[in-house]
């Protein structure tokens, strides 16, 4: 697969009409205040989120969360019940909005009989893209996600993975200022998945909003700039993942015992969160008390086995946000 920086046009997007913009920094998605019901089944309880221009966003939460309705709001295809959503400014429920926007369904279906470049010929009829944008984009996404050599075969013939690059390939046809992407490296091996993150990467580069759904939490650390985690229908948390992995620093500790004398002393550093027999781990204000602790225990007569800062990965933040069920 070609590298996605030397592949990806640097034509800039087509900028929008004084109609369908009111400021030059609108975000890119704005939802207000959003919820939505069926019947008396809450989906969205008064969701808000702010996604900026050319960000790489992930969309967390277990199943039931409202992920799924959140998206069809923003592609136009549900209603919200109230609330405002606007894409670039305008209203998600335009059809000026929509131009906008590419979209990558977990679960999709194409026509397996046509060939790949077919099935981008189809999508660029769609999107109305002229004759000469489209001979220049169909062999340049083909090339990107690594499907050059394959554009004549017919789809039935693609295996999953290939199925799913064919499906990032329409997505980003057109030059959507945004890309909904819902599970993309579901169906990749790891390699295919690294490619997909450059790609991500490059796109975001080029001045593309991504906003990423997924359920491999090691996928959205790697790739996000931001993330969203939704719960029972309205976010829990957002924020820089380097600010929400941060949090209070952790040192867990490997000992020859622990006994309560051991907990008093820790407790003049920090509280201690989870122990057993052997092992503390230990909240601290500063990381940098380790040494300290290193100096101290052995003194009052304990064999310290091991020490060492804890990283708190999104998963564990995760998991202390939301209410069971699964991603």
């Amino acid at each position: 697969m070609s590298s996605p920086l030397q592949a990806v046009s640097t034509r800039p997007h087509a900028p929008p009409t004084a109609s369908e913009v009111r400021s030059p920094v609108a975000p890119a998605i704005e939802l207000l205040h959003v919820s939505k019901s069926y019947g008396r089944t809450v989906a969205l309880n008064d969701l808000s989120l702010t996604v900026q221009p050319a960000e790489v966003f992930g969309f967390l939460g277990p199943n039931g969360a409202g992920k799924t309705t959140t998206v069809k709001i923003l592609l136009g295809l549900v209603r919200p019940s109230a609330g405002q959503v606007r894409i670039f400014d305008v209203p998600a429920s335009s059809p000026e909005a929509r131009r906008h926007v590419g979209y990558l369904p977990e679960t999709f279906r194409f026509q397996d009989w046509l060939t790949g470049r077919e099935l981008l010929e189809l999508h660029a009829d769609l999107a109305d893209l002229s004759r000469d944008d489209r001979l220049r984009r169909i062999p340049e996404v083909l090339r990107l996600v690594g499907l050059a050599d394959r554009g004549g075969d017919r789809l039935r013939t693609y295996s999953k993975g290939m199925l799913q690059r064919i499906g990032l390939a329409q997505a980003i046809l057109h030059e959507p200022r945004l890309v909904l992407l819902d599970e993309p490296t579901s169906a990749l091996d790891p390699i295919g998945r690294r490619e997909v993150r450059d790609l991500i990467r490059a796109l975001s580069a080029t001045g593309m909003t991504i906003f990423l759904n997924s359920h491999l939490l090691s996928e959205v650390e790697l790739v996000c700039d931001r993330v969203a985690i939704v719960d029972r229908g309205r976010v829990v948390q957002t924020g820089r993942l380097d600010e929400l992995v941060g949090g209070t620093p952790e040192l867990e500790l490997h000992l020859d015992r622990v006994d309560r004398e051991l907990l008093n002393i820790l407790s003049r550093f920090g509280s201690p969160v989870d122990a057993d027999a052997t092992r503390v781990r230990l909240a601290v204000i500063d990381a940098g008390v380790a040494s300290v602790i290193a100096d101290v225990l052995p003194r009052a007569g304990y064999r310290i086995l091991a020490l060492a800062p804890v990283q708190q990965s999104l998963e564990d933040v995760f998991l202390s946000l939301v209410h069971g069920g699964d991603l």
